[in-house]
């Protein structure tokens, strides 16, 4: 029995693109990554440090924190009532966390231009999620997504032209790859990997632009299906590949299992991890054990100083505190749960 992947939050839509706008005025702050090297004498748009070929693009830049975040706000509401409650969201609040784009975001040329202003201001690295592949989620808590190829395809177009020619990395298609088999006839499944191939392409084409296509977790497809899934969706072009999005997998496993998609692939790779939610582990299988399970924790806080070369970087793609849709309680996918939220915080290690 395969572990689930995501199934969790198409709603992020109007938080998300509220912190985008604030970011615009606002320069929020950041956690820096660490890494090795000092910046390249080359300068990107807006003077930031320029992408040096083949670098690791966490390397020595601050993750962009959008100010106004759900954590955020519960926090500062937390302040006035309950100081120790308050204390243990600031341990979300103060990370900075991916932003995801989807159908919700509106115009998304106007949406994640704003949002990557805002980072290119601060002086700090946008880090974005697209989530609009059609037919997503095969129809569950977080289905939606473009209404066809043609319209995803301009709706790539539109998030590589507002990111320009300025700093970014985008985390492509969460769960597009794990699900690929589970609701797509033969024929879907390969216009699916062409969809994801051609964003490849469109994205990587931007100059300060780093691309990691998703590819599940340790507990989903085995790694040689999992590499042969990326090559056929482009993973020669790309950055690299993204694990544990959403998901509960712990580290440890999930560095074996990225070095192993590599040596299946054949070929120089590299991949990032989501570790927000990862302290404690999975939950055990039954009960959709990736839907809001109980008895998680924070896991490692981000950071590009991993200790192995393939490795560029420890994310938080997912915004931990919100849901991952209408289960145990919880409100939709998305929206604040504050009870898993404290739980979490309180359990991390740190």
């Amino acid at each position: 029995m395969r572990n689930r992947g995501l199934r969790r939050r198409s709603e992020l839509g109007l938080a998300t693109l509220a912190t985008a706008l604030f970011g615009a005025v606002l320069a929020g702050s950041a956690c820096r990554s660490a890494g090795a090297g000092g910046a390249p004498a080359a300068t990107a748009a807006g003077g930031m440090p320029a992408l040096a070929p083949g670098a690791n693009p966490f390397a020595g830049i601050a993750i962009y924190r959008t100010p106004y975040s759900n954590a955020e706000n519960a926090q500062r509401r937390l302040e006035q009532t309950n100081p120790a409650d308050a204390a243990l969201v600031a341990k979300i609040a103060e990370q900075p966390q991916a932003s995801w784009f989807g159908s919700w975001s509106g115009d998304i040329e106007t949406a994640a231009g704003n949002y990557v202003n805002a980072a290119e201001r601060a002086g700090q690295l946008a880090l974005l999620v697209a989530y609009n592949i059609p037919d997503r989620d095969c129809g569950q808590y977080s289905a939606g997504g473009a209404t066809d190829a043609g319209s995803y395809g301009d709706w790539i177009k539109g998030l590589a032209a507002g990111i320009g020619k300025r700093r970014a990395v985008v985390v492509l298609e969460p769960d597009a790859l794990g699900m690929l088999t589970d609701c797509l006839s033969p024929a879907d499944q390969e216009r699916r990997l062409a969809l994801i191939r051609e964003a490849v392409a469109t994205l990587q084409a931007q100059p300060g632009t780093s691309v990691y296509i998703d590819a599940g977790h340790s507990n989903w497809v085995p790694a040689p299906e999992m590499a042969e899934r990326l090559k056929k969706a482009g993973i020669a072009e790309a950055r690299g590949f993204a694990l544990n999005t959403s998901n509960f997998q712990r580290d440890e496993a999930l560095v074996a299992f990225g070095k192993s998609v590599i040596a299946a692939l054949g070929q120089e790779s590299h991949f990032v991890i989501d570790s927000s939610r990862n302290g404690n582990g999975p939950a055990p299988l039954g009960n959709e054990e990736w839907c809001n399970p109980e008895g998680r924790a924070l896991g490692r806080a981000p950071t590009a100083d991993t200790g192995e070369p393939a490795l560029d970087a420890f994310l938080w793609l997912k915004r931990p505190g919100e849901s991952d849709g209408g289960c145990k309680g919880a409100p939709p996918a998305g929206q604040w749960f504050e009870a898993r939220a404290l739980e979490m915080a309180r359990n991390a290690n740190w």
